[in-house]
C-alpha cells in the first residue's frame, strides 16, 4: 500500500530480460532497502530483488508490462519512486495500491498563473471511476481531480512543489501516463453493478 507521495526520483540504469522477467536496475537515493520489500515505480508496485549503495533492482513480468509503459523504459528514463507505507506513517495523499489500471494520454498541458493544468484522456471504463475533486494517481503521484472537461478527460492542477519533486513537469501532449483510480470508486462500482443491470 502506498500514499502517492513521491519520495525520490530514480533513474533507470540498465534493462535486461531474464528468468524473472524484464529486470531493471534503478539509481536511487534510498538507503536501508531490504530484498523483498515493495517499491512503486511510476505507480507500479514492484519487488526489490537486489540492492546496494545508491541502487536497487526489480523485475516485471509480462502481465505488468502489458498494462503499463514499463516495457518502453530504457537507460536514462526517470521514474517517480515511493516506498511502501508503514503502520503509523502519515497518509498525506490517498490510499494507492500500486496496481495500475490502465494508461491515459496527455491531450493538453498549459500554465495558468501559478498552476500547471494537464488534461488526460482515459479509457471510457476508467473515466467512469473518476469524479471531480476526487483522488487519482498519475505515474504514482496522488492528485486531486480539478475538472472533467469531457466524459473521458480528466484535468489535474499541478502545484510548483509537485513539478519540482516528481516527473509530472515533463508531461506534454501525446505522453502516456499510468493511471490508478481511487479504490473506493472501484468497490462502489462493483457493488451497484447488479442493481444497475436490473433496471436496464
Amino acid at each position: 500500500m502506498f500514499t502517492g507521495i513521491i519520495s525520490d526520483i530514480g533513474t533507470i540504469e540498465r534493462v535486461a530480460d531474464g528468468p524473472a522477467g524484464r529486470e531493471l536496475r534503478v539509481r536511487s537515493a534510498y538507503v536501508g532497502l531490504s530484498a523483498g520489500e515493495s517499491i512503486a515505480l511510476d505507480g507500479v508496485c514492484l519487488t526489490v530483488r537486489e540492492h546496494g549503495e545508491g541502487w536497487f533492482t526489480v523485475a516485471a513480468v509480462v502481465t505488468t508490462r502489458e498494462r503499463t509503459e514499463l516495457g518502453a523504459w530504457g537507460p536514462g528514463t526517470r521514474v517517480n519512486l515511493e516506498r511502501a507505507l508503514r503502520a503509523g506513517d502519515r497518509l498525506g495523499g490517498h490510499l494507492v495500491q500500486g496496481h495500475v489500471d490502465d494508461t491515459g494520454t496527455v491531450v493538453a498541458a498549459r500554465t495558468e498563473g501559478d498552476a500547471r493544468l494537464v488534461d488526460i484522456r482515459l479509457p471510457r471504463e476508467l473515466a467512469e471511476l473518476v469524479v471531480p475533486h476526487g483522488s487519482i494517481a498519475l505515474d504514482g503521484v496522488s492528485l486531486t481531480v480539478n475538472d472533467m472537461p469531457a466524459v473521458d478527460v480528466v484535468q489535474v492542477s499541478l502545484i510548483e512543489y509537485t513539478l519540482r519533486h516528481t516527473t509530472l513537469g515533463d508531461l506534454t501532449p501525446g505522453r502516456r501516463v499510468h493511471v490508478e483510480a481511487d479504490v473506493i470508486g472501484k468497490y462502489v462500482q462493483r457493488l451497484v453493478a447488479p442493481y444497475l443491470a436490473a433496471v436496464r
